[in-house]
């Protein structure tokens, strides 16, 4: 090491010493700045929230949909629908990461893949699986899917189901939560005998490159087992 090196590194120890012995001992703790709670964005303690409410099953659930974030076959007939949402813990209120949905709905003229009036549980023929799909919820809870808006269908003589689609949901710890989701003006909302207002959904319009679609957000929270 030359001289003037070891000059300069012996100033510097020099330097430090002296600004610690100027210190002393009675040294104060940093003050904090606040909790962390109460910071904005962070979720360290959210409130208790009520448990989604639950509704029918229905007769065309089947097991076993791909995982996949775009439930639609290519140029399937329907107005553009994106579904996002982030699945909460009832008794935390805080997002749950790695929760299951099973997703499955009609088609623009009101049909599902395995509609069958003989058999409600038979598969499609070429055994794919239309307009269903299973998604996991990332490390925010949240949840975003592409899809078209369903078409509503009569299901009785002068009894019609409005436009809805069903949701299965899952988290370890929680209760799985069957229920439905419903769209804010749809005339047969005010005559359907199975559907709960807070399940009804208000529908955006919106643009993407010069073509419209529709957005919904549909939040979930499941309740503690």
């Amino acid at each position: 090491m030359n001289l003037q090196r070891r000059q300069l590194l012996t100033a510097a120890a020099a330097l430090g010493s002296s600004c610690l012995t100027g210190l002393g001992s009675n040294l104060l703790a940093t003050e904090p700045s606040g909790d962390l709670k109460a910071y904005p964005g962070i979720d360290a303690e959210a409130a208790a929230l009520a448990a989604t409410e639950k509704n029918i099953l229905g007769p065309y659930y089947r097991p076993g949909a791909p995982y996949r974030a775009k439930i639609t076959p290519p140029h399937e007939p329907g107005t553009v629908l994106l579904v996002n949402g982030i699945v909460r813990a009832a008794d935390t209120g805080k997002p749950l990461p790695f929760a299951v949905l099973d997703i499955w709905q009609a088609n623009e003229q009101g049909h599902y893949d395995n509609e069958n009036d003989a058999n409600p549980n038979a598969k499609p023929a070429n055994g794919l699986y239309l307009l269903r799909a299973r998604l996991v919820t990332n490390e925010d809870g949240y949840y975003e899917y592409e899809t078209i808006h369903p078409g509503a269908y009569e299901y009785a003589e002068n009894a019609w189901r409005p436009a809805h689609i069903h949701y299965m949901v899952s988290a370890h710890g929680y209760k799985q939560l069957v229920t439905q989701m419903y769209f804010d003006g749809d005339k047969h909302n005010k005559t359907d005998q199975f559907i709960h207002d807070s399940l009804i959904m208000p529908v955006a319009s919106k643009t993407s490159h010069g073509k419209s679609y529709e957005a919904v957000t549909f939040n979930i929270v499941l309740a503690k087992t």
